[in-house]
């Protein structure tokens, strides 16, 4: 890259990666089933149950994202919420609507 990224671009990066992951380890089969194999393979344990659960598991995903925001405390905290906050948001805006307008 030309450059450091600006915080503002680090954090939209952050929350669209927590997004994105979030939604392929929940609700994709992944490329060549790959993501179905390991939702066998880890079972009904804490893992299998956090991958069922989309807000649960953008938590422990945004987590280590949210280190590429900031390494302080309060602002790793803030970005960590903010990250599985905004993947939550974005979870609900591309659901498909169950009725019709």
């Amino acid at each position: 890259m030309a450059g450091e990224l600006n915080i503002e671009w680090r954090w939209v990066l952050v929350a669209l990666a927590t997004w994105r992951l979030t939604h392929l380890l929940s609700e994709e089969d992944g490329p060549f089933d790959a993501v179905v194999r390991l939702r066998q393979w880890v079972g009904d344990g804490f893992i299998g149950r956090a991958m069922d659960c989309f807000h649960c598991l953008s938590l422990w995903l945004a987590a280590p994202l949210a280190l590429f925001v900031s390494q302080q405390p309060l602002p790793w905290l803030l970005a960590w919420l903010a990250a599985s906050g905004a993947a939550g948001l974005l979870h609900r805006a591309t659901q498909a609507r169950d009725s019709a307008p």
